[in-house]
């Protein structure tokens, strides 16, 4: 046997023998925890995370590879997947205790873990059309809140979850992780030093919207609260497309269809339209006009206009290309091109825009949630970002002309069109 199963096999064995007594001891936390005052160099940051799907399953074991946070708290509406979870984070524990750990609780309804008072942050990664009830409720729980994007279902929630964030004076992390991708703040910081000249035109290269949900029911997933998954989405029949059967290793499609989320034009959208607005000095605003494609069938072709004369498409280009009058610039995960070479070459000197730096989404929110800054891709930037994403959704789904105010965050002179700005939503729902 190989000396490393050999030094397993024993860990694990040591694990089993260990006494009921120390198997229950608590992780040390410090008294410091209380409300959104500072937080000391010594004290561990103590999470609950609350949907642990696939991404939830993979930002946990990110957040456990930070010895300054404590795990206390998994949600979810499966039981399957919730167990799973919580059993991960205790034997992550006990390992580096050498000690067996039983200290996370596991939980159907979040506000169960929004209730209790030792928690700190959460981190959301339910399906879309979740994310704004959790994390408002979340904000006024006083937590802070990393959530997974895209921000919101609608772009009232996005609004709502900033004016909840801010009353609150919560850190609020959104999880388009591209902004702590060397690859795209070099592009960004180029572009936004005028590398290439005047930019002209943005093509961002994402997938179609989504369409109505129009699966068969099937039988139910044994341990699933379905209604609760449901929420406040329109009540249909259980659906494994909608929610996988046990601890699955894929994402699962309720991402293309609309009672739940965006389709690709959020899902993706939320990565590379986010990127096209830092590139642009966006952050705080967005386009005026929003124009489909004539084919009312289209799924691509859709343009943005801004009132700098900038053109977004929604098209086919690899990425997300800057075009400007003196040059190009493509990036992607991985990836970065320039036309002409020396655009991307040349260092900028010393009085050159700089953006916000970060080489880890996740460390960013902590270190955030220590120093009570504003992290690198902030509520605001989630709710401009998607709000992109929606406004291109509205235009395709309704084939419809927008003009689109970013300061009021109203369509203008289109009454009807200001009435999809929110759903109804079920049963006590609310935002």
């Amino acid at each position: 046997m190989p000396d490393a199963m050999k030094k397993q096999l024993n860990r694990r064995q040591f694990l089993k023998s260990t006494s009921l007594a120390t198997a229950t001891a608590p992780l040390l936390l410090s008294s410091a925890w209380a409300g959104n005052a500072p937080k000391g160099p010594n004290d561990r940051i103590t999470l609950g995370f609350i949907g642990t799907g696939t991404q939830g399953r993979g930002l946990l074991n990110n957040f456990l590879n930070h010895p300054d946070t404590q795990v206390v708290a998994i949600c979810d509406v499966d039981t399957t997947r919730r167990d799973h979870n919580r059993k991960t984070a205790e034997e992550h524990y006990s390992i580096k205790r050498e000690a067996e750990y039983k200290g996370c609780t596991g939980y159907k309804d979040f506000r169960e873990v929004l209730a209790r008072k030792d928690i700190d942050a959460v981190v959301i990664a339910t399906p879309d059309h979740w994310h704004a009830i959790i994390a408002i409720a979340a904000c006024n729980a006083g937590k802070d809140v990393y959530c997974e994007k895209p921000l919101s279902l609608t772009i009232h929630e996005a609004r709502a979850m900033v004016n909840a964030a801010r009353k609150n004076d919560c850190v609020f992390q959104v999880g388009s992780m591209q902004r702590s991708s060397s690859e795209f703040r070099k592009a960004c910081e180029l572009v936004r030093n005028g590398r290439i000249g005047k930019v002209k035109q943005v093509i961002v290269d994402v997938g179609p919207p989504s369409v109505p949900c129009d699966l068969p029911e099937e039988a139910m997933e044994p341990g699933l609260d379905w209604d609760m998954w449901l929420g406040p989405a329109p009540k249909r029949g259980y659906n494994s497309v909608l929610s996988p059967r046990g601890v699955h290793q894929h994402f699962p499609n309720w991402r293309g269809y609309r009672e739940y989320s965006g389709g690709m034009m959020t899902d993706w959208g939320a990565h590379h339209f986010d990127i096209a607005q830092w590139g642009l000095g966006m952050d705080d605003s967005g386009p005026v006009e929003i124009i489909p494609p004539e084919d009312p069938k289209a799924m691509r072709g859709l343009r943005y206009l801004y009132a700098n004369g900038v053109e977004m498409i929604h098209g086919d280009s690899g990425g997300i290309l800057f075009i400007g009058t003196e040059g190009k610039i493509l990036v992607n995960r991985g990836k970065f091109e320039a036309t002409p070479k020396s655009i991307g070459e040349e260092p900028l000197d010393d009085k050159a825009i700089r953006l916000y730096k970060s080489n880890n989404h996740v460390t960013d929110f902590l270190t955030c949630v220590r120093n009570r800054k504003r992290p690198i891709c902030d509520v605001e930037i989630g709710c401009r970002s998607v709000t992109v994403c929606h406004l291109g959704n509205l235009a395709y789904w309704n084939h419809r002309k927008l003009k689109w105010d970013p300061k009021a965050e109203k369509f203008i002179g289109d009454n009807e069109a200001n009435t999809w700005l929110d759903r109804a939503k079920r049963g006590p729902w609310k935002t």
